[in-house]
């Protein structure tokens, strides 16, 4: 019997009673090599310790043995959770993963502790806790170790019903799998449920299995496709009883700390379908005789920092939100509607608090000075920006005289000035024009529009632009920390990409290490008009690097400024409620500045609001997506128009511009020849016959398969390949990964099952 020495010569022999003696004393670590560290188990001592595991396995005293032992029915004080929901007052609470409901009861609900000191954690991750347990299986918590990866989270689909019980769950993600459910496993899912699976550990043959961790409602609902982005994407939705009882509290701001400013006409110009009013704006010209020509700027954002104070369920609600989320069916919004629609919306006729910045311009459009206050406003008129700009025009509209002559007019002559500061500013101007979704009563697509970009939307725009530019630098001014709205200069990897592209349509791009916007507008302006036009905007966006939050200013290239930060938006953006709160603190202007507590964290929430706003992007396009694979599945065999929006080894991606959505052509059904794929030139290019298709061309297509759980529609090309001048042709580097027609291709189809050419 191994016997080791203890610290003070006691020795610790190896015996039932003493592993589980060890067991019960060490519950967090008792894999068999700790056990044969602690009882210093050498050589043949091994069978030893293997004999006496097994035997008390065999009496059904313990259990465990690939990764741990553990005494019969005690659970487990470190594992992995995932966090699923939150409380009324916002914590977040996460289930445990792999829970044997047979072997340990009812599974628990964790309450995370000290979520604020640790790891960021929101809805959808997974971590590795420590956990204490209640007695009635109510108020466990447990405190976050550590952030795992998210690679085996619980997957979305949608459940159908099998003879026999049990079911599937048809994926609603591209590379997806489906998964079996097993009869008893179901929780109570109805056919055409959308669920979340918790899928099964240590399968290593066919179809994966897994058990209903959640039934999130009926597909058979109109807000059921924007459903499955917000649960895939993790996107919280659903407001604690706490932040929304904090929201119902909050009165009318007073005119503490305010300057009164309700009798200048300060109006609204947003689209006609908007609830929530957070910019309101005013020019006249500059009386003073040094400025001739000059006008004065006044753009009064919504007070939100007033309401939401650091510290509150509200700023933390709000915070892990980072943004609202817009969809063709509805807003998430960051705030509670009492907030966003109410308190702090700019409404007609109603005094709402406001932190305005007045901003003088000479004639030439270039800022003189500017000066920020804290106000209480009344907007004289809500316009939309259709209205707005038939009044301008001389259109019939429904615009009061007096708000024409006096707030439009001079709105408008000093957009003008602006206009011509902008010119010879030079920011990046790409032509994508911006599509949008119309609904119909029942959740389905009616139709869909390109919108007009109006001189209306143009005004706001630059107004907005030239107010941020203010905020950040009185910040920078008053040497207070803050959140730029970061834009980096592309790469030289990706700048190298462009040269190598525009060369094959002859088109120049300097070489010089101080490429600025206005090098990329020469060549935006030399293919207007041509064939090439959408082609080059496109490659020209891909090249760009992607903006971001900073704490740190790199300045924003696409704007071609160099202080930038997000002030006009604090109902829809965390970053511009920070960027408030910084100069509430720095200019002195009364409570809920921002904290030295937040300073120190900026790093870290710019990172956060970073992620919420990706998360909320792909979640819009997938949504997108979803929708017109949904109005367009019953058309299968119809023939479109489209363009080439995408080219990779594996095929092309086709946009069809009435839709504004894509789908693919496989490369093995373009045709007989070796088509092999040419990234500097974004070609796929026949090798026998040097025919190919390009990014940007347009091709007419006929639609084969459309899957509108998973978004994903499969195009059959109709358009022959054509001749390509200038491509590289450097097929030597991409030969072995091309694929030939006459051999048997195998690849996933849209709703992700595997099938074979035919």
């Amino acid at each position: 019997m191994a016997r080791r020495a203890k610290p003070g010569g006691e020795t610790r022999s190896l015996s039932r009673e003493a592993v589980l003696r060890f067991l019960a004393e060490n519950p967090g670590r008792a894999t068999k090599r700790d056990l044969a560290k602690a009882f210093g188990v050498k050589g043949d001592e091994r069978y030893v310790l293997k004999d006496i595991l097994a035997d008390l396995q065999s009496e059904g005293v313990l259990e465990g043995g690939r990764r741990s032992y553990r005494r019969l029915g005690e659970l487990p004080t470190v594992g992995v959770l995932e966090i699923r929901a939150r409380d009324a007052d916002g914590g977040l609470l996460a289930d445990p993963v792999g829970w044997d409901e047979e072997e340990r009861g009812p599974r628990p609900r964790f309450a995370l502790a000290g979520t604020q000191s640790g790891p960021a954690v929101g809805i959808g991750d997974r971590v590795l806790a420590q956990l204490t347990y209640a007695e009635d299986d109510e108020g466990a918590n447990a405190k976050v170790i550590r952030k795992l990866e998210r690679r085996t989270a619980r997957a979305i689909g949608v459940f159908r019903k099998t003879p026999g019980g049990g079911g599937r769950v048809e994926p609603v993600e591209r590379r997806q799998l489906e998964y079996m459910i097993p009869p008893g496993a179901t929780r109570g899912a109805e056919d055409g449920d959308l669920v979340e699976v918790e899928p099964a550990e240590h399968q290593r043959r066919g179809l994966p299995t897994g058990s209903i961790a959640d039934v999130i409602g009926s597909m058979a609902t109109e807000r059921a496709i924007s459903t499955i982005a917000l649960h895939a994407h993790s996107i919280p939705h659903v407001f604690p009883d706490a932040v929304l009882t904090e929201a119902e509290r909050a009165g009318p701001a007073t005119m503490e700390h305010r300057e009164d400013w309700r009798d200048l006409p300060l109006v609204t110009i947003d689209p006609r379908d908007a609830k929530d009013h957070d910019d309101a704006v005013h020019a006249r010209p500059d009386e003073d005789p040094a400025n001739p020509g000059g006008f004065v700027v006044i753009v009064a954002i919504a007070d939100v920092s007033w309401y939401v104070r650091p510290g509150t369920k509200l700023d933390a609600e709000a915070r892990l939100r980072g943004n609202s989320v817009y969809f063709p069916d509805r807003v998430v919004p960051m705030l509670p509607e009492r907030i966003s629609n109410d308190l702090c919306s700019l409404r007609e006729g109603v005094d709402r608090p406001a932190l305005a910045v007045r901003m003088v311009f000479d004639a030439q459009g270039e800022k003189r000075k500017h000066t920020f206050f804290r106000i209480m406003m009344r907007s004289h008129a809500k316009l939309a920006y259709e209205e707005a700009q038939a009044a301008i025009d001389g259109r019939e509209n429904g615009v009061a005289p007096e708000i024409l002559d006096t707030v439009l007019r001079p709105l408008w002559a000093a957009y003008r000035t602006l206009v011509t500061a902008r010119s010879e500013r030079q920011p990046l101007d790409l032509d994508l024009p911006e599509r949008k979704i119309l609904l119909s009563g029942e959740g389905k697509v009616d139709r869909v529009i390109v919108p007009d970009r109006l001189d209306a939307h143009r005004l706001i725009e630059e107004m907005m632009i030239q107010a941020n530019v203010a905020a950040a630098e009185t910040l920078e001014r008053q040497k207070q920390s803050l959140i730029y709205r970061a834009h980096d200069a592309p790469s030289m990897a990706k700048m190298e990409s462009l040269r190598d592209f525009l060369r094959t349509l002859e088109l120049p791009l300097a070489k010089s290490g101080n490429l600025r916007p206005v090098h990329f507008n020469g060549i935006l302006k030399a293919v207007r008009g041509t064939e090439h036009e959408s082609l080059v905007n496109e490659v020209v966006l891909r090249s760009q690097s992607q903006a971001n939050y900073s704490p740190e200013n790199i300045g924003h290239f696409g704007l071609n400024l160099m202080r930038y930060a997000h002030f006009t938006s604090p109902i829809r953006r965390y970053a511009d409620l920070v960027v408030h709160r910084a100069l509430v603190k720095a200019l002195e202007l009364g409570p809920g500045g921002i904290t030295r507590e937040e300073e120190v964290e900026l790093d870290r929430t710019a990172e956060e609001i970073s992620q919420a706003e990706r998360r909320a992007m792909a979640a819009e396009r997938d949504t997108v997506d979803r929708l017109i694979a949904q109005h367009l599945a019953g058309r299968i065999e119809e023939e479109f128009v489209g363009r080439i929006t995408g080219v990779t080894r594996a095929g092309l991606f086709v946009q069809l511009p009435a839709y504004g959505a894509d789908g693919f052509v496989p490369i093995s059904t373009l045709g007989r020849d070796y088509f092999h794929y040419d990234e500097a030139a974004h070609t796929l290019v026949g090798e026998r016959t040097r025919l190919g298709y390009r990014l940007g061309d347009t091709v007419e297509v006929r639609l084969v398969e459309a899957a509108p759980l998973s978004g994903a529609m499969r195009f059959e090309m109709l358009t022959e390949a054509r001749e390509l001048p200038g491509t590289t042709g450097s097929f030597h580097k991409t030969r072995t990964r091309s694929r030939r027609p006459d051999r048997p291709f195998r690849a996933k189809n849209v709703a992700g099952k595997v099938r074979k050419k035919r």
